[in-house]
């Protein structure tokens, strides 16, 4: 079947692709000069900042009003800073210190940075209530489990960003935390009543719309409440009837990544973002793991085929598109891209990142801890490493092993993975008790208490060595082990380098 121009141009203008490498693909910035209203960048299209500089400036080249677009969440969700570490901690650490201001400043730090690198929407900040501590894809991305905190925070944290002239983004509407499947991978089920839904994991969100958001992104979720058979970014009941009309957000509507198994395994990429746009999604996100010209070209054939078939409006779709520009007309009213950063009082001087983990910091002591901390002799640093969710970037530098190296020269540091700990070698315990004979003994975790490798080994090291300190960069789910626990709060790299001067008491400068 023939396809209209202007069709195929509104179907394109709803689509953020993502592309490899770290310069602009032909088809990239020829779609672009086409219609193609925004892109979304990855850890993959970033090297340095004057090389990230250059490629949004190509691709506002071929449009100035582009919508560029990142998942910049800072901790342990961070683009910008994949191959370092975060220079600042995520929002449960922002959580535990509960300062609103703190939030906020974080927050515009970061927008100064995508502002500088010509990135005007972050898809941020997620306003999840982390209700299940065993939750495996929120978790440290939340700012906490009390609703009203997180409410707060969202606020705080969308202030800040959107001051620098970049869009912020909540999400993962209607909330991902009350979930004990990764939507990556499955369908996660929220199971809760309409009323448990709006006392708990709707506050953040009516905080946000308060705010001034201009995006939110939907999270794939079964929110039986509302919808039994759709995920909440395909339901209209759950975009167009509780989103639009009951909180009355009137920004732009867009979709977690639409290739993520929870949405498209049952109607493929193309059905699911039809299926998002007739619910009431404005733009689709894609291109995590699908990044081709191929899957553009799926996408928009199966909108514009929704479109003549009858299963999506053309009015519809045509709204969507204009909710798209409309953003980028907002930006592009308060961005010029070419000015200088926006400036904060203080942050200028002040390395906020770390000053914000300091404070995150807390120090568990039982009696012994007085013989043990500080530190003052090199220490063997076990670090336990497990897999990681598809939102953090595999290969991220974390830990408290090499910040400690630097002030404690002769640390040694060992790494492990739940291979190395219950796999065909056995039990590590003997090894890492030989190597840390005569000096004292870090052991260093994340999420301990969801993973039992993790637990078994650190109890059994500890029978060993009880005068051993346990460095917590998860959710400390357990603060009873070890002589003395710290919780960072965050893996961020500047949690790590927090809990190397609560284990020496030396701050460096």
């Amino acid at each position: 079947m023939k396809r209209s121009p202007d069709l195929l141009r509104l179907a394109d203008t709803v689509i953020l692709p993502g592309f490899e490498g770290t310069t602009a693909p032909d088809w990239v910035r020829r779609r672009i000069g086409d219609g193609l209203a925004g892109v979304v960048l990855f850890s993959r299209n970033i090297a340095t900042p004057a090389q990230l500089g250059g490629l949004t400036a190509a691709l506002r080249a071929e449009s100035p009003d582009i919508l560029i677009g990142i998942d910049e969440e800072a901790g342990e969700v961070t683009r910008l800073e994949a191959r370092t570490g975060s220079s600042r901690p995520g929002n449960y650490a922002l959580g535990v210190v509960d300062d609103e201001e703190l939030t906020e400043r974080v927050a515009r730090d970061i927008g100064r940075d995508l502002h500088d690198a010509g990135i005007n929407l972050d898809f941020a900040p997620a306003a999840d209530v982390n209700s299940n501590p065993d939750n495996p894809v929120i978790g440290l991305r939340s700012f906490g489990a009390d609703p009203m905190l997180v409410a707060r925070h969202t606020a705080a944290w969308i202030r800040g960003l959107q001051s620098t002239g970049v869009a912020a983004c909540a999400k993962h509407f209607p909330g991902h935390g009350d979930t004990s499947v990764d939507s990556h991978h499955g369908v996660p089920r929220v199971g809760v009543s309409r009323e448990e839904l709006a006392e708990v994991e709707l506050w953040p969100f009516r905080a946000a719309i308060r705010e001034g958001v201009r995006c939110v992104m939907t999270g794939h979720l079964l929110v039986t409440a509302y919808d039994a058979e759709r995920p909440a970014t395909l339901s209209p009941r759950i975009l167009t009837g509780l989103l639009r009309t009951e909180l009355g957000f009137d920004g732009l509507i867009v979709t977690d990544g639409i290739e993520m198994a929870a949405v498209s395994g049952a109607y493929g990429i193309g059905g699911a973002s039809a299926l998002a746009v007739a619910a009431g999604a404005d733009a689709v996100c894609v291109g995590g793991e699908n990044a081709d010209e191929a899957t553009l070209d799926r996408i928009r054939e199966a909108i514009v085929d929704a479109v003549t078939g009858g299963a999506l409006p053309e009015d519809r779709l045509a709204d969507a598109a204009a909710r798209v520009r409309a953003l980028a007309a907002w930006l592009a009213d308060r961005t010029a891209w070419d000015a200088p950063t926006v400036s904060g009082e203080g942050d200028t001087t002040v390395e906020i990142g770390l000053a914000a983990a300091r404070r995150a910091v807390r120090i568990t002591r039982r009696p012994g801890a007085e013989a043990v901390l500080p530190l003052t002799a090199a220490p063997h640093v076990v670090e336990l490493a497990p897999e990681t969710n598809l939102a953090i970037d595999k290969g991220m530098p974390w830990g408290a092993g090499e910040p400690l190296s630097k002030l404690l020269p002769g640390t040694t540091v060992t790494r492990l993975t739940e291979p190395d700990v219950v796999g065909p070698g056995g039990d590590m315990s003997d090894a890492v008790l030989d190597q840390a004979a005569d000096r004292p003994l870090v052991l260093v975790v994340r999420d301990a208490h969801r993973h039992l490798w993790q637990l078994g080994l650190v109890e059994r090291l500890l029978a060993a060595r009880p005068d051993g300190v346990v460095v917590e960069m998860g959710l400390p789910g357990r603060t009873d082990l070890g002589v003395a626990h710290i919780a960072t709060h965050g893996s961020a790299r500047v949690c790590g380098q927090a809990a190397a001067e609560a284990l020496t008491g030396v701050v460096p400068g």
